[in-house]
């Protein structure tokens, strides 16, 4: 088994430009390519800091995870009303209301909604601390180490702390459950009781009209001390970008987070594009066959091999490396792999394809007979010569 590696001239154009970052009021950024999963941008991302109704996504992924049924009906009750902070943003949850453990996702995530989302901790752990607790193990078991809870909401206290690496993070777990998704991803939601909440999306873009349709979902949040904050999941040229500004500044009627976000979007789309690297069926290698009806064996591309890069990408990059046999013949089958092609751009791997044989390899005899003639004249008199020598 060998390892070859090729380094490809790419059939695209030369370096067009460098990138151009954006201009932000945001102090705190990632843009994340979650379907790479790949960093396209980072700012002062390990720093820790108040990160306010983001704090919901926790809230969220955590209920998912510890309640057993989502469609179970529960009632809201005064009590709990009674717990939500006046300043905090409400769904509109009244007492009395039935709804399901659903509803409440639903109330907490589009809106933000502190009544849902202390209603969803009371309601399945009998108190906002065990939840808490149970926000806490969660982030400890997934890795977030800059990370402390100490409500459900995002309401600034001492002790409640993340940092915008851990938030991306946090919302990568997220996303991979799919009932997270569905509710990330959902703008407009009509609860059981007949209360319809919509996304803060819409609310905080009223007065500007950004062009947000790229936004496939989003959380926001502000307080004083974290400021204007938005984690949104983009859909740029077919890929997933997760992107996180946080600690924008306050000022009424100008929603800066979602100015950053929108001009973040803008950086991706300007300044990087689908590549296409090595097409499908593209010789990577020729590998000898012996003793069959070939001469040699094409290694090719089991598929087109995207990648988004950006406008300044290095073409000499690319690095194709294939492990496996050298050489074949009538014994590897039709179907059978005989190895691999690893595919990596700037050292990180892209992708993977086994190389399994395409075609009929069939024997030659006459290629048989031409290698293995000496040694079938010397196996064919080797007999008479012994028998001679024993006289």
């Amino acid at each position: 088994m060998k390892k070859v590696v090729l380094f490809f001239l790419l059939l695209i154009p030369l370096n067009v430009g460098a990138i151009k970052y954006p201009d932000l009021n945001s102090k705190y950024v990632i843009v994340y390519n979650l379907t790479d999963e790949e960093m396209l941008y980072e700012m002062e991302s390990e720093r820790v800091i108040s990160i306010a109704s983001l704090t919901k996504i926790a809230t969220t992924i955590t209920a998912i995870e510890e309640i057993k049924d989502l469609s179970e009906t529960v009632t809201i009750t005064n009590k709990i009303l009674n717990t939500v902070d006046p300043v905090l943003s409400k769904a509109g949850l009244k007492a009395g209301d039935e709804v399901t453990y659903l509803d409440l996702l639903y109330a907490s995530m589009l809106p933000s909604g502190a009544d849902a989302t202390n209603s969803l901790a009371i309601l399945s752990s009998d108190s906002i601390d065990g939840f808490v607790d149970k926000m806490n193990a969660l982030a400890k078991r997934i890795g977030l180490n800059d990370t402390h809870f100490v409500n459900v909401t995002g309401l600034d206290e001492e002790g409640h702390y993340s940092s915008t690496k851990d938030v991306l993070n946090l919302l990568k777990y997220a996303l991979s459950n799919k009932t997270f998704k569905e509710i990330f991803t959902t703008k407009k939601y009509t609860l059981s009781n007949g209360l319809v909440v919509k996304s803060t999306l819409d609310k905080y873009n009223a007065f500007l009209n950004l062009d947000l349709s790229k936004v496939e979902g989003s959380k926001t949040g502000f307080t004083y001390d974290a400021g204007y904050c938005m984690a949104s999941l983009a859909d740029i040229d077919n890929h997933e970008i997760i992107i996180i500004n946080l600690d924008a500044p306050y000022e009424t009627g100008v929603s800066y987070h979602l100015i950053d976000n929108a001009n973040l979007i803008d950086f991706v789309e300007d300044n990087y594009d689908n590549i296409t690297l090595v097409s499908k069926d593209e010789t990577i290698k020729k590998i000898k066959v012996s003793l069959s009806n070939l001469d040699s064996y094409s290694i090719k591309a089991n598929s087109d091999i995207i990648k988004l890069l950006p406008i300044d990408y290095d073409k000499d990059l690319l690095e194709i490396t294939y492990e496996g046999k050298e050489k074949i013949n009538f014994t590897d089958k039709k179907g059978s792999k005989i190895g691999k092609v690893i595919y990596k751009y700037d050292g990180k791997e892209i992708l993977t394809e086994d190389e399994i044989v395409d075609q009929d390899i069939k024997i030659d005899y006459l290629k048989i007979v031409k290698q293995y003639f000496y040694i079938s004249i010397i196996i064919l008199l080797l007999p008479l010569l012994l028998k001679k020598k024993r006289r």
